[in-house]
């Protein structure tokens, strides 16, 4: 199982619609919409849950497709601490 970042979503993107893309590619196993507590509106990035091989197809098919008029970014999740630029030294 992956896990896939999703970015640069249009405010507007619902969970339906991102799992129904995907879904083009493979079984959606999980899906996570980051939204803003206040207004439920869609924060900008999500994440899904997919077979290797399938989150590999979706990569190479959907990173830099249009989506609602936003290119997406699609890449695998990387590892927490990877992300803020490592731990401790």
């Amino acid at each position: 199982m992956k896990k896939l970042f999703i970015g640069n979503l249009p405010a507007s993107t619902k969970t339906e619609e991102l799992e129904a893309l995907f879904s083009e590619f493979g079984k959606v196993r999980s899906s996570k919409l980051v939204t803003d507590v206040f207004s439920g509106q869609c924060k900008g990035f999500g994440f899904i849950e997919m077979e290797g091989h399938e989150a590999r197809a979706a990569i190479a098919g959907l990173n830099g497709k249009d989506f609602n008029g936003k290119p997406l970014k699609v890449n695998f999740e990387a590892p927490k601490n990877a992300r803020r630029g490592g731990g401790r030294y």
